[in-house]
């Protein structure tokens, strides 16, 4: 079950692998869930020094949370974005504990500095993004100090964990790529705990991995959990195929899902994208002030096209690709001068380093040339927007883009295209306040790079290479002038659930059928503990196989 060297190094002695003979106190289920950080946002009041805390409901790991049933309990195990003093750290985890089921991990400055901004983002996040240390200046030559504080704050985490984990019975949920070790130690602790990893990021091809000095070491303590989460099966592959060329390791696919062994156990690997919260970004559409911004851009935005780019400010998400399009664009198709604009949002860099400091350089850099080029009075081509935007706003700008641009060289899922669809339909207040017929058909277009893991669920979208500048221009062109119906057409491809009705429709009308059935969550409820179909189900199945033309 262990991990050589340095993993096991940093071990004590009490931690030998056990399963708890504690009767369990817990009645219902339980779930750990663990993240890089805790879902909160604090406020330190100024009259007295202490701190306030609300729940983050932008935060995807508290979203996380309705997909559970009701009586499922969470907790939440992570760190806080602030710094708390160490003699009110105490306190702080006892309110967080008794208010919000928290339990938050306390890392000194300069340990999470070589953690996060070391080991995470110059080495790990670079590689998983496909992107080489050939020299010092392109993400981080590795070091092993670097690895040696990504391992102790792991194991800070597992500790966390011990604190309120009741071995038998909880489910514990490790989130992304900062917590890839975890697994090792909460296995050689309880080795029956019930344990589940997803990754948030991409995993690349084991020709990019391998280059990792400690490429074994995060594969077999990933192997430690019982699931492992990918977005995209492409990821799934890679991480098997590091694990078949690496490790030695088979895999087997068996009833929908892919299993490999490991030390006697069986590790399953699930492909399972992320959405969206629908009824979060639904609510967030209804609230007053989201209509009134989005009055108040109809209007500074009057007679002119919008066409929207959010991202990170971050190498990967390829704005300065999509600007040198945007300027390409001008060039070739002056009659848009004065017509289109292009609204860059680039939230906060979450890294820093040199390579951050370039990003934004070069795009200040652009979007200044671009608008001395071709800007005049009343009117710039681009709009950098690089302070930071209430959800509320950033979705008012969703709903008035006539185009939405996600160009990432490389990303895991990324959600923006989800959240452009849902703000595109909008509502009545909406539709009211632009004027807009209710019965008039919505209108949505998508620009989006091939390396996206959302971009092949996106049938409606412009599919781009954002290295190929003059093909992202053409598409940011066909975005502008494509017919109304076929603007209405890929946004309903996107937005329209399957009606039963279509459905039957069509049933009725085909001479042959395959019908693949699930089970758990199809023929059975998902939660069901008695296994054997009901005689309703084998009825209707009896019912469908009398049919000739169903297979």
């Amino acid at each position: 079950m262990t991990v050589p060297g340095i993993i096991t190094d940093l071990d004590d002695d009490n931690c030998n692998s056990i399963g708890s003979d504690v009767p369990s106190s817990v009645s219902n289920e339980r779930i750990i869930i663990v993240g890089n950080q805790l879902p909160l946002k604090a406020h330190r009041r100024p009259e007295d020094q202490n701190w306030d805390f609300t729940w983050d409901d932008d935060s995807l790991l508290l979203q996380l949370k309705d997909g559970l049933g009701e009586d499922t309990e969470v907790i939440y195990v992570g760190c806080l974005k602030e710094e708390i003093d160490l003699e009110h750290q105490d306190d702080v985890a006892q309110t967080l504990l008794d208010n919000f089921k928290c339990v938050p991990a306390f890392l000194p400055p300069d340990l999470f500095t070589k953690f996060y901004h070391g080991f995470c983002k110059q080495q790990l996040w670079p590689i998983f993004h496909y992107m080489l240390p050939l020299s010092p200046d392109l993400g981080g030559r590795f070091d092993r100090s670097l690895w040696q504080a990504y391992v102790s704050v792991n194991k800070i985490f597992a500790d966390k964990v011990m604190e309120v984990i009741s071995p038998e019975d909880d489910f514990v949920w490790v989130h992304d790529y900062h917590l890839m070790v975890l697994p090792t130690f909460l296995r050689k602790r309880f080795n029956r705990v019930k344990l589940g990893f997803f990754l948030h990021s991409p995993f690349p091809s084991s020709e990019i991995y391998r280059t990792l000095p400690v490429r074994d070491e995060l594969l077999r303590a990933l192997l430690n959990a019982d699931l492992i989460g990918f977005h995209t099966f492409d990821y799934a592959r890679h991480f098997l195929s590091c694990c078949s060329r690496m490790l030695g390791l088979e895999y087997q696919s068996r009833r929908g899902y892919i299993g490999l062994e490991y030390y006697g156990r069986t590790v399953s690997i699930k492909i399972l994208p992320v959405g969206i919260h629908m009824g979060q970004l639904q609510s967030v559409l209804n609230l007053q002030e989201t209509v009134d911004k989005v009055a108040e851009l109809h209007e500074q935005f009057k007679n002119k096209t919008v066409l929207l780019g959010v991202d990170d400010m971050d190498i990967f998400k390829g704005i300065s690709l999509k600007l040198l399009a945007m300027e390409q664009l001008l060039v070739q198709h002056p009659d848009w001068r004065g017509k289109v604009v292009l609204v860059q949002i680039a939230n906060p860099a979450r890294g820093r380093g040199r390579d951050v400091q370039e990003v934004q350089s070069e795009t200040y850099a652009t979007v200044k040339r671009i608008n001395e080029k071709f800007g005049r009075q009343g009117y710039k081509p681009v709009i950098l927007i690089d302070d930071p935007l209430q959800f509320y706003e950033r979705i008012a700008y969703y709903a008035i883009a006539e185009g939405c641009l996600v160009t990432a060289v490389r990303d895991g899922m990324n959600l923006i295209p989800y959240e452009y669809i849902i703000s595109r339909q909008g509502n009545e207040k909406i539709d009211e306040r632009l004027q807009l017929c209710k019965s008039r058909p919505k209108k949505s277009m998508l620009v989006v790079s091939e390396f996206i893991g959302c971009s092949p669920s996106l049938s409606g979208a412009i599919r781009v290479n954002p290295w190929n500048i003059d093909s992202v221009a053409e598409a940011m062109v066909l975005a502008l002038v494509m017919a109304e119906p076929e603007k209405q057409l890929r946004h309903e491809k996107h937005y329209r659930k399957l009606s039963v009705e279509h459905i039957v429709s069509a049933y009725k009308r085909t001479k042959k059928r395959a019908i693949l059935l699930d089970y758990d969550g199809t023929l059975m409820p998902q939660t069901s503990i008695n296994k054997s179909p009901t005689p309703e189900a084998i009825c209707v199945l009896n019912s469908l196989c009398k049919d000739p033309k169903n297979a």
